[in-house]
């Protein structure tokens, strides 16, 4: 399963860190990819939850605008 986030508030490599850090803590995923310029990331990995990767995203200081499968 892949999924990708289009998210609000980077503006920086800590803020790709960070924010990839906290989506591969997310029960489920086996990896994660931040791209700044684009403000988005690709997640991929089994039974993957919206609610539980924008929240993972929230945590960490951040907004998801979308989520597209």
């Amino acid at each position: 399963m892949r999924k990708l986030l289009k998210i609000e508030g980077m503006s920086c490599g800590h803020c790709v860190m960070h924010v990839q850090s906290a989506l591969e803590d997310v029960p489920g995923v086996t990896s994660a990819k931040v791209d700044l310029m684009e403000r988005s990331a690709m997640v991929e990995g089994e039974a993957l939850s919206d609610q539980a990767l924008r929240a993972a995203v929230a945590d960490a200081g951040y907004k998801v605008v979308s989520i597209m499968p």
